[in-house]
């Protein structure tokens, strides 16, 4: 597994030498339609004895252009690159998305990126792929130029969900309507497991310890989560996987800085954990954020919110 921002000092296993099997794409969330160009990108690596690689941007080229338009993110780049990693792609190349890479012609990414930054041999783009300034770039640009240049070029065709006329199209677009509307479940199919956030906990106020319910504070590296509220969660990365509630949003009722926070309450834990990295899988929405009269009031709805959720996960067993 590599992850690389340029394509200089390479090592000796992955030096632009080495031909690669690659696709192209944001891969936010990296959802069923991602990782079925995924599989074929890594089947194509094995058939033809080369590495496999994904090549995603940072930031999202929209980020740059539009950032206050811009969608939210389903993945911080860390948990992008771990998804992909999961997919077994074994080599991520991030591309620094800034004005100067913007400008390059379809034909100069063809030339840096794939060529001669990648040898690419085999290369798999979604149906709707564009690329180079302007999108001036799409699946029969980049096809003529794999014929003069000496490698295969593939689409995939869109990828959806469900049978029959409920059967819906995969996309990142669609898990963020989902998250937004509190759908975990529906979302879930699409991305093919929980939608979840990983981070290090951190130090909190100690609110939560005051009213009796200690909670693991969860770094966030998102520009704006796509979900909000009050959910039935389970928790990886202590040992086992563990049961909890958590509270994703701005905590109306104990501050005005409208900082988003993300805290878990784990169910029967009760140990020392921070500074670790954690990922906290979101299951079933509990209710939307809200704001109370006083402490006490919070303090009622989260022991109902812990039982609410405690009910839910006994029927996941």
């Amino acid at each position: 597994m590599l992850v690389r921002r340029d394509f200089s000092r390479q090592p000796p296993d992955f030096a632009g030498s080495t031909a690669h099997a690659v696709t192209i794409g944001n891969f936010d969330g990296v959802h069923l339609g991602h990782q079925a160009i995924l599989a074929q990108v890594n089947a194509a690596a094995r058939r033809l004895g080369i590495a496999s690689c994904a090549v995603t941007f940072e930031p999202h080229p929209r980020e740059l252009f539009s950032p206050l338009s811009a969608p939210t993110r389903l993945s911080s780049l860390r948990e992008k690159c771990e998804l992909l990693f999961e997919q077994g792609i074994d080599r991520v190349q991030v591309l620094r998305f800034n004005r100067a890479f913007a400008a390059l012609s379809a034909d100069e990414f063809i030339d840096r990126v794939l060529v001669k930054g990648l040898n690419a041999k085999w290369v798999m783009i979604g149906d709707d792929f564009c690329f180079g300034a302007k999108r001036s770039g799409d699946f029969d640009h980049l096809k003529q130029a794999g014929e003069r240049l000496g490698f295969e070029v593939h689409a995939m065709p869109t990828v959806k969900a469900g049978e029959g006329e409920k059967a819906m199209r995969v996309s990142s677009s669609a898990v963020r309507e989902l998250l937004s509307a509190g759908d975990v479940g529906r979302a879930a199919r699409l991305l093919g497991r929980p939608y979840s956030i990983s981070g290090r906990v951190v130090h909190g106020d100690k609110l939560g310890r005051k009213l009796g319910w200690p909670t693991a504070n969860v770094e966030l590296r998102h520009n704006r989560p796509p979900l909000t509220g009050i959910y039935a969660v389970r928790v990886e990365g202590l040992g086992r996987p563990l049961n909890g509630v958590a509270s994703l949003g701005i905590r109306p009722t104990v501050t005005n800085s409208g900082q988003i926070k993300l805290e878990v309450f784990i169910f029967d834990f009760d140990q020392d954990i921070y500074g670790r990295h954690i990922r906290i899988d979101f299951l079933k929405k509990i209710r939307d954020e809200e704001k109370f009269a006083d402490l006490e009031s919070l303090k009622k709805q989260i022991a109902q919110d812990a039982d609410d959720a405690r009910r839910f996960l006994e029927t996941l067993k």
